[in-house]
């Protein structure tokens, strides 16, 4: 990658104030520095007439890993989203938080405010290692702790070795004109993007088996005793390539130590650098190049670079992929409270004022927050004196009715941004979801299954953000209100479903889904789930 060790001609992009662009060659290169070039689609039309260029906007991701942020952390967040963008903090299906619509004036003192509160955004999109999720409720277990650990000590292992990021928006002074050594990323950095996740049975609300790596911790008699390896997850396709498809990580083997999963973890991505498809990017992401060679082959490579054979898997179950709403208490009796937040969109709307509601409960320093893969956030680590305090914000500003009164099928469901920023997006996404879910509602009630935990995901394309591949029930964007329907996930994250129709229309969703729910009523075994159900009937096929 011929970026100058990722610097390119960014600080000249940016101070250019004739375009609120950046030049095409620094746009491959500031998503290494977790940001996105995109622009207002709503409004392409209007400008053109006018024009105007594009209005062109930065989104920016915070590298957090296992999605954890202190109460002055988030203050710090609130006020840089009400001062340089939309104003909306967007909690994304990877633990993290994003901001849009930041200006490119904007963005070196954004980042230079996130710096004083100690975050970053280094890594978090581009062809590298990105966020690293890890379960979320320290109530899972009594070692969640020890598990969660390892979240940034695989970041930090990852992480680029270019001060670039430092030099180019926190003004560190370059003390030669040279490009680091990296050691993993090299030159070359990664054909494609790259996703861990570490899971704590019984939960897999990581949805583990859709990452590149999936960690999947083993406990017995409450003690950690190592992890079983994943490899080859990975959600995207393109529409009308059949090359291309989406594929569940597959169990390889276990290490016992830290040292050794370390040197696991490390040892899988230069594989992938050495041996990924650097000439289709379509094809480049860590499951075609172990589908291409072979998993035998990789597992084999894997042990002669980390210098030891891999165990054997050790047994583990989920039974479920899901956030604990309300309130929970773990074993050192600390509370915890998991407010729904639709899409991941914190903001003061109608008379929920999530967003105050945040900040207040920030303000207190008596909460810390931490971000799951459903797009929710649970106010944590609250001890017992202060919960009361907590709860009388939480009321005060509608939140506790607000998580409590959205149906099951609605908490379930999340969406991916799409319009009207992503510059991807063939159709409606976070913006549409919430109103379907409106008209999906009647008809759950109408056949008694509101106490059904179905899992409904959208994508505005086929890219697979909100990973509608393994949902019971997923929709991906075909064309402005198309989508294809998808079916036969099951509920704990550990089947894919199938294509069931081609674009249908909204009308036409809801006539299927009256048709299956009326179905499911009437011919489902005795605790089957949904996705269970359309598999079985054979409504798609599973191969």
């Amino acid at each position: 990658m011929n970026s100058k060790g990722l610097r390119g001609k960014l600080k000249e992009s940016i101070e250019n104030k004739i375009t609120g662009a950046i030049s095409e060659d620094d746009q491959a290169v500031i998503k290494f520095h977790g940001m996105y070039q995109q622009d207002d689609r709503d409004r392409r039309v209007e400008r053109a007439a006018k024009k105007l260029e594009r209005l062109y906007s930065f989104m920016i991701r915070l590298r957090l890993p296992g999605g954890f942020l202190k109460p002055e952390q988030w203050v710090v967040l609130h006020n840089i989203a009400g001062e340089n963008s939309t104003g909306v903090i967007k909690i994304t299906t990877r633990q993290t938080v994003q901001l849009h619509g930041i200006l490119k004036s904007k963005i070196k003192p954004t980042i230079k405010s996130f710096n004083i509160a100690l975050l970053d955004s280094v890594a978090t999109c581009g062809d590298i290692n990105r966020n690293v999720l890890c379960a979320a409720h320290p109530k899972q277990s009594a070692i969640h702790e020890q598990v969660f650990s390892y979240a940034d000590k695989i970041s930090e292992l990852l992480k680029p070795k270019t001060r670039s990021y430092y030099e180019i928006w926190l003004d560190e002074q370059k003390i030669e004109e040279r490009s680091e050594e990296d050691p993993l990323y090299q030159d070359r950095y990664l054909p494609r993007k790259f996703k861990i996740g570490i899971a704590i049975p019984p939960n897999n609300d990581v949805d583990v088996f859709a990452n590149d790596i999936g960690l999947i911790a083993i406990i017995e008699n409450d003690e950690l005793t190592g992890f079983n390896i994943a490899i080859g997850g990975g959600l995207s396709t393109t529409h009308g390539n059949p090359d291309t498809y989406p594929r569940l990580a597959s169990i390889i083997g276990f290490v016992d130590n830290e040292e050794g999963l370390l040197k696991t973890v490390y040892e899988i991505l230069t594989i992938q650098r050495d041996f990924g498809n650097r000439s289709d990017r379509k094809l480049a992401r860590l499951k075609y190049t172990i589908d291409t060679n072979g998993l035998d082959w990789f597992k084999e490579e894997l042990e002669k670079r980390i210098g030891f054979k891999l165990g054997s898997p050790r047994e583990y179950h989920f039974s479920e992929r899901k956030d604990y709403y309300g309130w929970e208490q773990n074993h050192e009796g600390k509370w915890f409270y998991t407010v729904f937040v639709e899409n991941g969109r914190v903001l003061d709307e109608g008379t929920t004022f999530l967003k105050t509601a945040l900040l207040e409960v920030a303000k207190t320093g008596k909460a810390n927050f931490r971000f799951t893969c459903n797009q929710n956030v649970i106010l944590s680590d609250i001890e017992a004196k202060d919960k009361n305090d907590i709860a009388e914000i939480l009321q005060q500003y509608n939140i506790i009715s607000h998580t409590s009164g959205a149906s099951l099928i609605r908490r379930n469901a999340m969406a991916c941004v799409a319009f009207n920023t992503c510059p991807l997006a063939l159709a409606e996404g976070q913006r549409y979801l919430p109103a379907l879910i409106t008209k999906i509602e009647p008809i759950i009630s109408k056949y008694d299954l509101d106490d059904e935990d179905i899992i409904i995901r959208m994508t505005g394309c086929p890219n697979g953000c909100a990973r509608p591949y393994i949902a019971e029930i997923g929709f991906v964007g075909t064309a402005y209100g198309k989508y294809n329907m998808m079916l036969g996930g099951d509920r704990s994250g550990q089947r894919l479903n199938k294509i069931y129709k081609n674009d249908l229309n909204e009308s036409e969703i809801l006539n299927e889904l009256d048709m299956l729910l009326s179905s499911f009523k009437q011919t489902r075994e005795q605790d089957e789930h949904f996705g269970d159900f359309v598999t079985r009937k054979k409504i798609v096929q599973q191969v």
